[in-house]
């Protein structure tokens, strides 16, 4: 895929943007103490066919406004070189299964996104090129690290801009594997990833959405790699996220916490119910269990939870409401115990600024990020 260094590390190489890109983490927990990450802690599933999403699991990014179709189900439309529809997830999964049923947005220029991140930008991506209907694209990152341009992977699905598929990430300690309708087209194991070193291995967000690479101010790498600039004249262009299931392997989980700077999954700390809870990560004190205060601390301000404005057709950013932490799931590797974080003030989601209507939030690429994919 446009290698990956699109989304965070793209937002590294990217030019002069308006705004700053949503794949970063305003606490950075191989860099400072941080509050502990929400945990989806089970299974859930979300039917879009059936209209908006009742679960919580998403919050909306301010500006973006969803559409639902009862065969197609979430429409994520693209009219202007300002739109950017993407849905965060609240909670954070430590190893699990996303599996998604979506038709990819047509256009040259536009792009949709499937991307799993974690706050030390560990990244797992699904990418598709909406002028492009051939192939998907694939690729990781650990901690944020864009010294190769090597990780990105095509491969070959027919007319994902014209029908529905099911894609599949399904990532443990051991290894990732991307599925695309059951087949497996790829596979990163950890021992393949410089021993470990490379592999992405900490507490993770879903995050969904479309966005426009073909834009005026984009650089000329990130313009050759979206197909060249979109042309509105043409749209609106859709892209159909018919269902979302995503599973938290770490069982009955309430939050996680970076037990120390060194961001492998073994540091990593799985609180569950009863557990006591500490005030910030990396830190060995310990009080009660976080509360929904310490989870909704985690959110920023400008960002929005779905909430329904119509009678089940259309959802639009709002006020931001938290529903708190899940619990249930299967277990994998992490640490149990008892460094863990209480609700801190620190927001880990960025906040969309004013540039939201001018920059794509989620899933901007940086010229260096092109470079990747250009070496393919």
């Amino acid at each position: 895929m446009f290698t990956s260094k699109t989304v965070s590390a793209g937002l590294l190489a990217l030019l002069a943007s308006t705004a700053s890109a949503q794949t970063h983490s305003d606490c950075k927990p191989t860099e400072k103490d941080c509050p502990p990450a929400p945990a989806l802690g089970k299974a859930l599933t979300i039917d879009y066919a059936k209209g908006a999403d009742k679960s919580g699991f998403f919050k909306m990014l301010d500006g973006t406004s969803l559409e639902y179709d009862g065969n197609k189900g979430a429409v994520f439309k693209i009219a202007s070189e300002g739109n950017a529809p993407t849905l965060v997830a609240k909670d954070y999964i430590f190893f699990g299964k996303v599996e998604v049923e979506l038709q990819a947005a047509p256009g040259v220029g536009i792009v949709t996104s499937v991307v799993l991140q974690s706050d030390d930008l560990d990244e797992i991506d699904w990418e598709w090129v909406g002028g492009d209907n051939t192939q998907v694209q694939t690729n990781y990152f650990s901690k944020g690290d864009t010294t190769t341009y090597d990780r990105g992977g095509k491969h070959p699905v027919n007319n994902p801009v014209g029908s529905f598929h099911k894609y599949t990430i399904d990532w443990t300690k051991d290894y990732i594997k991307w599925i695309v309708d059951g087949n497996v087209v790829r596979e990163l194991k950890y021992a393949d990833a410089k021993g470990g070193a490379t592999f992405p291995q900490t507490p993770c967000q879903v995050r969904v959405g479309t966005w426009v690479a073909g834009r005026k101010d984009a650089s000329p790498g990130t313009v050759e790699w979206a197909g060249g600039f979109a042309n509105f004249a043409d749209g609106p262009f859709n892209g159909y996220y018919k269902s979302i299931a995503v599973t938290d392997y770490a069982t009955g989980a309430t939050s996680y916490v970076y037990g120390d700077r060194s961001g492998t999954y073994k540091s990593i700390v799985v609180k569950k119910d009863g557990d006591k809870s500490e005030n910030s990560s990396s830190s060995s004190s310990s009080s009660s269990k976080p509360s929904s205060t310490s989870s909704s601390s985690r959110s920023s301000s400008s960002s929005s939870s779905a909430q329904t404005t119509g009678s089940n057709s259309t959802t639009s950013a709002s006020t931001p409401s938290q529903t708190g932490s899940s619990s249930s799931g299967s277990s994998s590797g992490g640490a149990s115990g008892t460094t863990a974080g209480a609700g801190a003030a620190t927001s880990r989601v960025a906040a969309p600024s004013s540039g939201f209507a001018t920059v794509p939030n989620l899933f901007m690429v940086g010229a260096a990020a092109v470079l990747g994919f250009l070496a393919l």
